[in-house]
């Protein structure tokens, strides 16, 4: 049996990402818990994690948004958005289950430009992120996907720093590989993103 097949997926099967729902719930605990606590010994938990606990109160307001990827009815993986004002983002809960990671299924990729679609329409101009040290996968992947490595200092004050954040990343949106705006520079426009790989 090949993993494709122990996963449950065919040559046909599709990952569908969506926005939150309250019936997604347990699977994005599922999946977010075990990445930070077992695959990386971060001690974290669901009670430091208040996000967690009122995902649509805390981040389908304003521009932001929450969504989940599917492989059928499971949750398999989480990106979101928080509007922190100021035309600006802030990337969080970006989380793929082990067995879904990969360009193969592209269930990382997808996640990331259904955000950047949303940015686009939603006229959000930058997006920030923060993440661990231990997350070395992620800053690749941020990395590629045009985001920079900036100092916490470079943070707007809105910015929603998590205890465990060493690593700071923004993207600009049209400007995928550029610095940090000022308040004296003009919108920028996201060129419409690539399909999912």
């Amino acid at each position: 049996m090949t993993n494709r097949e122990s996963l449950g997926l065919s040559s046909s099967s599709m990952i569908e990402v969506v926005p939150f729902s309250a019936q997604h719930h347990a699977g994005v605990i599922d999946v977010i818990l075990p990445v930070q606590q077992s695959e990386f010994g971060i001690p974290i938990t669901l009670e430091d994690q208040p996000d967690l606990r009122d995902i649509s109160g805390f981040y389908q307001r304003g521009a932001g948004n929450f969504w989940v990827a599917l492989s059928g009815a499971r949750v398999v993986g989480t990106i979101s958005l928080r509007d922190i004002g100021n035309a600006q983002g802030a990337l969080r809960k970006m989380f793929v289950h082990a067995e879904f990671r990969g360009p193969r299924l592209g269930v990382a990729r997808r996640l990331l430009d259904t955000l950047l679609g949303w940015c686009e329409r939603e006229q959000i101009r930058e997006i920030f992120s923060g993440t661990t040290a231990r997350f070395v996968a992620a800053h690749r992947f941020y990395e590629k996907n045009g985001f920079c490595e900036i100092a916490k200092s470079e943070l707007p004050p809105a910015f929603p720093v998590m205890s465990v954040d060493t690593k700071f990343y923004v993207c600009i949106i049209g400007r995928r590989d550029a610095r940090p705006t000022d308040a004296s520079e003009q919108p920028l426009r996201a060129a419409p993103s690539p399909g999912g790989s």
